[in-house]
């Protein structure tokens, strides 16, 4: 009980910490491209985790791994960060933070095919009822406002899932830090060189803002909030600490308004807070 406790407690923290990573990443690209964004917020985190790993001495995972590891790495290091960043140029991180509620089924559907969890069938329903509010807002005006930033941000639902639930299983023998960061050091190689072909000329350019949105998703969002969130999902199941990420579009609404001065509508208030409710059912049933 109490492994569980502190899983949902580990689950909880990185959800908050995620719950910045749109409106700071719609803060850097409004000065930076997307892809040198993408690369470049993962080399940095990289560099920390490879410092980390070294300083604490950790032993190189199994040549088993690796595979499990690059998905990780496609999945939350360049799929999710990359397709949200393109998506971001299209709506506003208040409309794409309510896509977010559609993450707990798809980690829930990875958790069953990769981590080989088991939850009952009311939880199922719990789930797909909160990501039926999703796409029912997205429905009532956002697919028409911008075809292409939605599908955008659908695809970053899906590859994250995957990462997530991935990454969880691993953590389970490998620890959650040490999952993304020997993710980050994987993609080091080629994130990093790109990172440099995309760099702008110049960053006369680039305001305060888009600087501190850069170093959020850099250190927080692409380090940091996964080492609470991969240990979350280790300690209290992937299916059913997932389900946190239905708290997640209502801290990154209000992140969005007060930071960002972005409008939040009634309607996705009502929304966010509806998906916000089946947390509690899915919660019940996921074991």
């Amino acid at each position: 009980m109490q492994k569980t406790a502190s899983g949902w407690l580990d689950g909880f923290i990185g959800v908050v910490i995620f719950a910045g990573s749109l409106p700071a990443t719609r803060a850097a690209v409004k000065d930076f491209n997307p892809t040198f964004l993408t690369c470049a917020r993962a080399s940095i985190a990289a560099v920390l985790g490879l410092l980390l790993l070294r300083a604490l001495r950790q032993p190189r995972p199994a040549l088993k791994d690796l595979p499990a590891l690059a998905v990780v790495a496609l999945g939350v290091v360049v799929g999710f960060p990359l397709l949200t960043a393109l998506a971001l140029q299209h709506v506003s991180s208040a409309h794409s933070i309510v896509f977010v509620g559609l993450l707990p089924l798809c980690t829930a559907i990875f958790g069953v095919l990769r981590g080989g969890e088991r939850p009952r069938p009311a939880f199922w329903l719990f789930s797909i009822l909160g990501s039926a509010f999703v796409v029912g807002y997205a429905a009532m005006g956002g697919i028409e406002a911008s075809v292409q930033g939605d599908l955008l941000m659908l695809a970053a639902m899906v590859v994250c899932g995957l990462g997530y639930a991935e990454g969880a299983r691993l953590s389970r023998t490998l620890g959650g830090w040490q999952v993304i960061s020997w993710a980050l050091v994987l993609s080091l190689p080629v994130m990093l060189p790109i990172a440099l072909v995309t760099m702008p000329a110049s960053f006369e350019h680039v305001g305060a803002p888009a600087w501190l949105g850069f170093a959020y998703v850099s250190v927080f969002s692409m380090l940091i909030g996964f080492i609470f969130w991969y240990r979350g999902l280790a300690l209290g199941g992937i299916a059913a600490v997932g389900q946190l990420q239905l708290l997640q579009p209502f801290f990154g609404l209000a992140l969005a308004a007060l930071l960002l001065n972005e409008t939040v509508s009634w309607t996705m208030l009502v929304v966010t807070l509806c998906a916000v409710a089946c947390v509690a059912g899915a919660k019940k049933f996921a074991a």
